[in-house]
């Protein structure tokens, strides 16, 4: 079996439903109009808008059933043709289809390695040349049928049945006549239009790419000598220091035309190792050229060649002039030229003269692709190959057919779904004479001579504004009096905030800010080193380590082995909520980071850092049993530095589970230390143990029974618990000593309330709308802002009262905070509630570093310099996640920090054009002719749990030598680094998973671009200024050579905005519901 069928069962996963019937196949090539002043090695123009397809009503079209009608593919004898117009797959095709026979002439696939017993096996009937003549109801053929004395195929056609060909009917007007005397409808594989939705038919293309790749073939082996650049040591040139050493230099190669055989050329020689240079008259051919690797090169003259029609304009004498000269040059210092320039129904302009052959080099080599139309060069002999003046001219005229398999498989798959696609009725062959892909192709019909369509020119180009975008720029840009004008106004004013809050405040105060200060800045630096791939596990290590919150619980908790007062109830609650954080937290990190582990990775011994751990526990009690001194203060610098270090070692996936367990080993050392600190009685010691083993207990089994797919509701939920641990730590800390205490502490446990508020309600809203149990759109209030405003006010109020009340009146104080805590929770969900599905990634960075933010409050509470610095490094690390996030997805970090994230005000956008559907056979047809392939994948692919058939994708396609590559965008997914960690778990290798940055200007030499579960990341969109994405960076998917889009349906994405990369004529749409197939077993 053959290996793209076995790679079917993997595809079908990553998509579901019923098989939609496709439009059209992919477009396995590029399909570009070349044009100097005649028109190259390609078929008419393409027009890169839709067409919509006019439709005639069924019953007015005569239609036949498909299982009526037989198809026949003879031998082709035309001299050295050695393709076959039906390979056996699309023989097994065509039956599947419905059609009643498939008759092949016995023989006619050897030459193209398409034996009898295959076409058996795919279900086709042998016979002999007569009767595949005589019974075919629709005959098949590459060549033209041959019109002599010797051998009239026209003859042996049977009166009325149909012929789809090769035919040029300009250049064989006999041919057409004689079809039409047999009544024969025929159809010109030649004359299909070059609109989009016929990209899947254009048989030149197909054609037009092997013989420009069969080109370079040919040249080099004519060519004396290596193409790429070679070292040597058998070079008979010394070098300064006697060594007798050679560079051989590359090879130099001319194309002319940048068509879809001038591209294929340049592709090809560029991957044999040499220098090449393409030409064309149109200006809007140098990127073609250039993203291929070789050099543009033009004339001085500033003239475009740019035409309607397929065709470059008219060029003056002084450009043509000009041109010439550049060759001469070029002809002298290259070492190949290539040469593609046709002009349908006239001879091929001659563009290589005889001096110029003669001023090349010996054992240059010159291949013509015109040469059956009289050559490019004027030495050319079609047909043949000769040698001039030691230059070789290579005057082949069946390049393709020398090619034979590959360019049958091409052919077999243009015509088979062009003949499957005159379709008017479901299984019924018929001719829509207002299908303009039939009309134009059509040559004869029941013995009339059908005149051919006009084919409408495409619409210019709009010419770029350069002159906006040039003012736009001076205006942008800064002076560098400007940007240092800038900076020193932001050291002043930092060193004038530090001078202000020494002034105003204490010692106690301004050391809690140093640590603090410090802390961040350290975190700043440690953060922005994270691999992006590791974004998530740095979110769940963070979230781990904010269970430092219950350091504050431990300073309140108290009583015997139960609490006995309600602010040690509060504490007791603190502690276990952020047990659970600390071993859920922990336990997902590690899962996450294994999911990384590849076979090849040196062995790990985690279990070796239980000896420091076991250490300083020990040392540190052992210590504490003689006196504290100075012990609690070493434990929360070992703690802190840990933690540090922690975060620092997620840089790389090669340190990042080292990362994790150091994290661990700085939580418990920290905890270890606040344990003496408060200097527990033996009853709370093991109220204390029986807490936070029980909170550790649910935590283990969130974190292993979580999946990645349900990792970011799960990280809200556990932020919300951080939340929550705050709060409870603040209102316990105050009532446990309200008649003693400081306005520094009764500040700083209010501010601890209303942060840890906010993020406990926000938690729990992201946790909802990440989980499906509550709507994602964004639940606007009316006059939210002002609601918002006014609980705002009501915080700053009621902390006027509470600082200034709590000495003398500690129940109105405990009311105020009461209100305050009701106030924030408020708070919480009405800004989150407020912000749509799209920005949910930035919801979670958020809410990350407001947990930081409630620690350092804490910290500054209760003058803990590990709660300060842990907190510091939470909230940097979540503000810089935040700021990441923000950036992608075109979104204010101010707006989300301060209360929702502002709407963007919706323009309409109108998108014409059709979109192209496709099939799982075709899809995996694609992929398995590509040579380059990058997989696109977003959300959906978690939703349908699609990661695990990717990756068997994946593995065959590496297998079978094709280069895979996968394409992430930050806000991939729902928190960041979420899909890097769905293709760990399915085993996708770490290092072919990509960061937008790293492989976005490497579309355009891709092949196949996968999307699957992706919309806004890859919407154009973004482009267009005054869009609703305006300036949201997104993938370049639609620079591809061809694009497959797997989606449910057409649904807008989370931005609800469309997507007009859906209606490229590079892009095919795969529908299917994923979630449902993916849920059965992969076969």
């Amino acid at each position: 079996m053959s290996w793209p069928f076995t790679m079917r069962p993997a595809l079908r996963p990553c998509r579901g439903g019923t098989r939609p019937d496709a439009a059209t196949l992919p477009q396995r090539l590029i399909a570009v109009v070349s044009a100097t002043p005649i028109r190259r090695f390609s078929a008419g123009p393409r027009w890169y808008e839709e067409q919509k397809k006019p439709t005639t009503p069924p019953n007015l079209i005569t239609s036949v059933p498909y299982s009526a009608l037989t198809v026949g593919i003879p031998f082709e004898t035309f001299p050295n043709e050695r393709r076959v117009a039906l390979t056996p797959q699309n023989a097994t095709l065509l039956l599947k289809k419905g059609f009643g026979r498939v008759i092949i002439e016995r023989g006619a696939g050897a030459q193209a390695q398409f034996t009898d017993e295959a076409y058996e096996k795919a279900g086709a009937t042998l016979v002999d040349r007569t009767a595949v003549w005589q019974d075919s109801d629709i005959l098949l053929k590459v060549r033209a049928p041959l019109l002599n004395e010797s051998n009239n195929e026209v003859a042996a056609l049977r009166d009325g049945s149909t012929l789809i060909s090769f035919l040029y009917p300009a250049q064989n007007k006999e041919l057409v006549n004689a079809l039409a005397a047999r009544r024969v409808t025929s159809f010109a594989m030649d004359m299909i239009p070059r609109i989009s939705r016929a990209q899947v038919f254009d048989a030149l293309s197909s054609m037009a790419n092997i013989a420009g790749y069969k080109a370079v073939l040919e040249a080099s082996n004519h060519f004396g000598r290596f193409l790429p650049g070679q070292v040597t040591a058998a070079g008979k040139v010394n070098n300064s220091i006697g060594l007798c050493t050679k560079l051989i230099p590359p090879g130099k190669v001319l194309v002319i035309g940048a068509g879809v055989a001038g591209l294929s050329a340049i592709g090809a020689a560029r991957r044999l190792g040499a220098i090449v240079r393409g030409f064309d008259t149109r200006s809007a051919a140098r990127e073609q050229v250039q993203s291929l690797g070789a050099e543009f090169i033009e004339v001085d003259i500033q003239e475009d060649g740019s035409g309607t029609g397929g065709y470059a304009k008219e060029m003056s004498k002084e450009f043509l002039d000009a041109e010439m000269k550049l060759f001469m040059e070029q002809c002298k210092e290259v070492d190949i030229v290539i040469t593609t320039a046709l002009i349908p129904g006239r001879p091929a302009p001659k563009l290589i003269k005889k001096e110029m052959v003669a001023a090349m080099k010996p054992g240059s080599v010159i291949v013509d692709l015109a040469a059956e139309a009289g050559g490019n060069c004027e030495l050319t002999v079609p047909g043949q190959l000769t040698v001039h003046n030691g230059v070789t001219i290579i005057g082949y005229t069946d390049l393709p057919s020398r090619l034979p398999t590959q360019s049958s498989t091409l052919y077999s798959n243009n015509i088979t779904k062009f003949l499957l696609s005159m379709a008017p009725e479901e299984k019924k062959f018929g001719v829509d004479p207002t299908d303009e892909v039939v009309r134009g192709s059509i040559v004869t019909e029941n013995g009339e001579i059908l005149p051919p369509t006009p084919r409408p020119a495409p619409p210019p180009a709009p010419a770029p504004k350069t002159a906006d975008l040039s003012k736009e720029s001076a205006t942008l840009a800064l002076t560098p009096f400007q940007k240092i004008s800038r900076e020193v106004a932001t050291v002043t004013g930092g060193m004038g905030l530090a001078i202000t809050l020494g002034k105003i405040t204490g010692p106690l105060f301004m050391g809690n800010v140093f640590t603090a200060g410090l802390a961040s800045l350290i975190g700043y630096r440690v953060v922005w080193g994270v691999a992006p791939a590791l974004h998530s596990p740095l979110m769940s290590v963070t979230n781990a380590i904010s269970g430092m919150v219950g350091v504050g619980g431990l300073f309140v908790m108290g009583g015997g082995f139960v609490p006995e007062t309600f602010p040690q109830v509060l504490g007791a609650f603190s502690v276990l909520l952020a047990f659970v954080n600390v071993s859920g937290g922990f336990i997902i990190t590690k899962r996450m980071l294994d999911m990384f582990r590849r076979p090849t990775d040196p062995p790990e011994y985690p279990w070796l850092y239980a000896i420091p751990g076991l250490l300083f526990g020990g040392g540190f009690i052992a210590a504490a049993s003689t006196g504290m001194a100075g012990l609690v203060q070493a434990g929360y610098l070992v703690s802190s530095l840990l933690c540090i270090t922690s975060l620092s070692g997620l840089a790389s996936q090669a340190t990042a589970r080292r990362g994790n367990i150091l994290g661990i080993l700085g939580v418990a050392s920290g905890m270890l230390a606040s344990l003496a600190a408060v200097g527990f009685s033996p009853e709370v010691l093991a109220q204390f143990v029986g807490v936070a083993g029980f909170g550790s207990l649910i935590g283990a089994i969130i974190g292993r029974r979580i999946t990645p797919t349900g990792l970011p509701q799960t990280v809200a939920a556990l932020h919300s618990v951080v939340g929550l641990a705050a709060v409870l730590t603040s209102i316990g800390s105050v009532l446990a000593d309200v008649g003693d205490i400081s306005t520094l502490h009764l500040v700083t446990a209010y501010l601890g309330v209303v942060i840890g508020g906010i993020t406990f309600t926000g938690s729990i809203v992201a946790f909802l709308k990440l989980g499906g149990r509550m709507s994602s759109r964004a639940t606007i209030l009316p006059g939210r802002h002002v609601i918002n405003a006014s609980l705002l006010g009501g915080n700053a109020a009621l902390m006027g009262a509470f600082v200034t009340m709590a000495p003398g009146a500690p129940m109105t104080a405990a009311l105020c905070l009461g209100a305050s805590t009701i106030l924030s929770f408020l708070k919480g969900y009405t800004t989150t509630a407020a912000i749509g599905g799209a920005d949910m990634p930035v919801v979670i960075t958020v809410l990350n570093a407001y947990s930081g933010f409630a620690l350092v409050a804490e910290g500054f509470m209760l003058d803990n310099p590990l709660l300060t610095t842990v907190g510091s490094l939470i909230g940097v690390s979540g503000s810089i996640l935040s700021y990441i996030m923000c950036v992608a997805m075109n979104r204010s970090l101010t707006n989300v920090l301060f209360g929702g994230i502002a709407s963007t005000t919706a323009t309409d956008h109108k998108i014409e054009g059709q979109i192209t559907k496709t099939s799982t056979d075709e899809t995996v047809d694609s992929l398995a002719n590509a040579e380059s392939v990058i997989i696109v994948v977003g959300y959906g692919m978690a939703v349908a749990k699609a990661q695990y058939a990717i990756s068997e994708i994946t593995r065959m396609l590496r297998a079978k030598g094709v280069k895979v590559r996968f394409a992430i965008h930050p806000v991939a997914g729902r928190m960041p680094g979420q899909c890097n960690v769905l293709l760990a778990e399915a085993s996708v290798p770490y290092d072919i998973v990509l960061e937008m940055d790293e492989i976005n200007d490497d579309f355009g030499d891709t092949d196949v671009t996968l999307v699957i579960g992706a919309n806004d990341t890859v919407n154009p969109i973004a482009l267009e200024p005054g869009s609703p994405i305006a300036g949201m960076p997104v993938l370049n998917v639609w620079k591809s050579k061809e694009v497959i889009v797997m989606k449910r349906g057409m649904a807008s994405g989370y931005a609800d905005v469309p997507n007009p990369m859906f209606y490229m004529p590079k892009t095919r749409m795969l529908f299917g519901d994923a979630k449902t197939s993916c849920d059965g077993k992969i076969d």
